[in-house]
């Protein structure tokens, strides 16, 4: 009986050790966190190719440039990512540079203005084509939602801040990072305050530092500055209650400042 047991537990072990292993890390994000930040040849790279050096699973970096929560869903980019998941994989998700309000002409990025899951508005396209679209919430939640029912771990990660100051601290956030908070509060899903850890670590290295991590514009970051916003996410997950946390290698545990 006792060897049954022994070889039960051993086996259970194995079995998790291998689920642990075969874990994944999806990310789900725009140009910030994207392959070639700002676009090919411009100098930039996005976080998301930074990140994995400091964790022990497999990074699979899904964001694509110029995408907001309304037009990852309508691609059917996180259904993509909803399909592909296995049980126990992370998935990472950060919007808001984006989403905000286009204008007159719907730019089909836009989101409503509004942080209720149920809220609506009605939008024009350039031939003056009428077209409902919903809130930030709405299509971050419906996302994070679909993700829990496969057995994923979503992360829902506030937008990261911009090139912007005031006086010697980074400016203050958008609607959006209250908005991702306020998704993942609503369902139980893991948050990472991306924008304050990033600030926390620009405040600390200052402006005149800083704005050597943005060559083009004040949104897309050098390799360096992308490794720097990297770090940053990797210091919110250690300050969490993201299961991600343990995968957190020697590298990570090692990034700098500290929980906010």
């Amino acid at each position: 009986m006792k060897f049954v047991q022994l070889a039960a537990s051993i086996i259970a072990s194995l079995a998790h050790a291998h689920d642990a292993a075969a874990a994944k890390v999806y990310l789900a994000g725009d140009s910030t966190m994207a392959p070639n930040g700002g676009g090919r040849g411009t100098g930039t790279d996005g976080w998301g190719q930074y990140v994995g050096q400091y964790l022990d699973l497999q990074v699979l970096n899904q964001a694509i440039g110029g995408r907001s929560a309304r037009s990852f869903t309508d691609e059917g980019r996180f259904d993509t990512i909803i399909n592909s998941v296995a049980k126990g994989d992370f998935v990472v998700i950060e919007f808001g540079h984006n989403d905000g309000s286009a204008g007159a002409v719907d730019n089909g990025r836009q989101d409503a203005h509004s942080d209720g899951y149920d809220d609506t508005e009605v939008v024009h396209d350039s031939t003056g084509k009428a077209i409902t679209i919903h809130s930030f919430n709405y299509y971050i939640t419906n996302a994070v939602r679909s993700l829990q029912a496969k057995g994923a771990i979503p992360i829902v990660s506030s937008q990261t801040p911009d090139n912007i100051w005031s006086g010697n601290k980074i400016g203050a956030p958008s609607r959006f990072v209250g908005y991702a908070a306020d998704v993942a509060k609503n369902t139980s899903a893991a948050y990472v305050d991306h924008f304050a850890y990033v600030a926390q670590a620009y405040n600390a290295l200052g402006q005149t530092t800083v704005n050597t991590f943005y060559p083009n514009d004040h949104t897309h970051t050098s390799p360096a500055g992308a490794n720097v916003v990297a770090q940053a996410f990797i210091r919110g997950v250690l300050c969490g209650n993201s299961q991600l946390k343990s995968h957190v290698n020697s590298a990570g545990q090692a990034v700098p400042n500290g929980c906010l």
